[in-house]
């Protein structure tokens, strides 16, 4: 997922979404033997697939059956090319979701199979499969996406420069791309996604005259909130152009333009004082080594009293110094330089680099899985569309595979999503 280039990629209409996943850094192939014996084939997918109750059609007919029958509802993979186990054996998760964006193999429950995956975290450890060849690059890696400022904006705009009209696709009127929270069995995408909004208002309790910063503002809907339902005054940040050029125009269409002022700003580069600062599910570009830097420059804009609510996919304490050395598909192929925090390092950045102080915390991330359900279907459902925006099946598969992927990890409790409160001492 990482982009050597200086310059952010072009608009996907001139450009197919199966050149866009080429400019990614990827591991050279390795040749790949013809097909394995039956017990090889086995052998790389019983670990891994020990939970679910699966069957795989081989290449040739054959089938493979694992689980049992208590391990949940039969779910069938159709292997089309011998060369998914070499992949799978090879580069664990990244290998798995290459396969799949390379059509290889086919499923009638691709979050079922994910999630099997996800049962045994061992069994999608890279780790151990490296070669040397690979280590170097994903040093490489690493250095090439880290978020300097101009990082940042490359890294921002890979994946959120796609295309203004592919998010209008499968995102619901607010254009919100987070987590919504659906308090209703029977609510919509975007009911749900407005409590979350409203919420966050509620929780900073918001009123007439508040000055907020938000960072990473996307396309403008909770700034537009703010101001139109509280009379918040909202300076919004962006690093991305499309999302800048959107967001204006959705904050005229309002009538809000002397409300709501979006910026094409860095976090690092923010001036002024402010009541209350939001920041939803940008933390996750930050970057290790600028944890504290964040922070530092949210105390350093927010007044005495003043009250702050981030909220960010995390990754569970225990396992954040494994995930943090590791290199996954995610970050190769759709989110270059991301890196998911954990609770323990949120609180030590607050505690080293800040007077702040967490005031309150909540784990949303069982509403994501709904949430990415909802994103996916919409997105299978307006395939046409898509590929007349110039994406093509690879692009395809590969976004079926990171929402399928993301759906899965929530619901087995693999990733979190927080909400945190952070208050700056009176």
């Amino acid at each position: 997922m990482l982009i050597p280039a200086a310059l952010p990629p072009p608009r996907p209409v001139k450009r197919s979404g199966h050149e866009r996943c080429r400019t990614v850094a990827r591991v050279p192939e390795r040749r790949a033997p013809a097909r394995p014996a039956r017990g090889q084939a086995r052998a790389v997918t019983a670990g891994a697939l020990a939970s679910a109750r699966l069957t795989l059609v081989l290449p040739d007919g054959g089938e493979i059956v694992l689980g049992d029958g208590n391990a949940g509802p039969p779910i069938t993979v159709w292997i089309d090319d011998w060369r998914f186990f070499w992949r799978a054996l090879t580069a664990a998760d990244i290998g798995v979701g290459e396969s799949y964006m390379e059509g290889e193999w086919r499923t009638d429950d691709l979050v079922g199979v994910c999630r099997g995956f996800l049962s045994d975290p061992a069994a999608l450890d890279y780790d151990s499969r490296w070669t040397i060849g690979d280590r170097l690059l994903n040093v490489w890696r690493h250095l090439s996406s880290l978020n300097t400022i101009s990082g940042s904006r490359r890294n921002v705009r890979y994946h959120y420069d796609l295309s203004n009209e592919l998010f209008g696709l499968f995102l619901d009127e607010t254009m919100l791309y987070s987590c919504a929270i659906f308090r209703r069995d029977d609510d919509s995408l975007g009911e749900a996604q407005l409590e979350k909004v409203d919420g966050i208002c509620r929780w900073l309790a918001l009123r007439p005259g508040h000055e907020v910063l938000e960072i990473g503002g996307g396309w403008g809907a909770f700034a537009i909130h703010a101001a139109q339902r509280y009379g918040c005054r909202v300076t919004s940040l962006t690093l991305s152009e499309e999302q800048l050029r959107l967001a204006r125009e959705r904050v005229a269409a309002a009538g809000l333009e002397d409300q709501v002022e979006i910026r094409l700003c860095d976090y690092r580069d923010a001036t002024g004082a402010f009541d209350r600062i939001v920041s939803i599910e940008m933390f996750e570009a930050v970057g290790y080594e600028y944890f504290g830097t964040f922070f530092r420059a949210c105390a350093r804009c927010l007044r005495p009293g003043g009250r702050m609510l981030l909220q960010t996919i995390s990754v569970p304490d225990q396992r954040f110094e494994r995930y943090r050395g590791s290199f996954d598909w995610i970050r190769k192929y759709v989110f270059p330089g991301g890196l998911l925090p954990s609770l323990h390092e949120i609180t030590r950045a607050v505690k080293e680099h800040s007077s702040m102080r967490i005031r309150r915390v909540e784990d949303i991330g069982l509403h994501y899985a709904r949430t990415l359900r909802h994103w996916r279907d919409r997105f299978l459902a307006r395939l046409p569309e898509v590929r007349r925006l110039g994406f093509d099946e690879r692009f395809i598969r590969m976004w079926e595979f990171y929402l399928a992927s993301c759906e899965a990890a929530f619901r087995v409790g693999y990733v979190g999503d927080l909400q945190i409160e952070l208050e700056q001492p009176v």
